[in-house]
């Protein structure tokens, strides 16, 4: 059973904007160890401190790379948010795991500039079926909305 779609709310709007980002690591090197994942996550976790309205649903990593699944809201750009992350967590990581110096020597980052990014949530034949059936009974979809 698919999982309940979950607006979030501002101010003056009502969103859902999720999305999936692949954050590689540079020259794809493996130097994700799990020791390292925590302290990338224990970084993430930072980030929505100072950051509340950034939501990171779910996270995981394989050796040269991050997925992560944020809710972004409509007020931040997702490169922003993609330069917020990779900024707060390679700063000092060097000096947390020495080993990196190996593969990173003459520069500060840990990640490759660019990034994957892809839209998650409502389908396109649902929002297609809702706005064709604008005027008809309502199924009481906006109700929920702006509560």
């Amino acid at each position: 059973m698919p999982k309940p779609v979950e607006y979030r709310r501002d101010n003056h709007c009502v969103y859902l904007c999720d999305y999936h980002l692949v954050l590689p690591t540079k020259y794809r090197h493996k130097v994700i160890t799990d020791d390292l994942w925590q302290y990338l996550y224990g970084k993430l976790l930072e980030i929505t401190e100072h950051y509340p309205k950034l939501y990171f649903k779910q996270a995981n990593h394989d050796e040269d790379h991050i997925h992560l699944l944020v809710s972004i809201p409509p007020q931040m750009t997702v490169e922003s948010v993609v330069r917020l992350i990779k900024t707060n967590t390679a700063r000092n990581i060097k000096k947390q795991f020495p080993i990196l110096k190996k593969h990173y020597w003459g520069t500060d980052s840990l990640w490759s500039e660019g990034y994957f990014v892809s839209t998650v949530g409502i389908t396109t034949e649902i929002i297609e079926r809702y706005i064709a059936k604008q005027g008809e009974q309502d199924t009481g979809q906006t109700t929920t909305l702006f509560d």
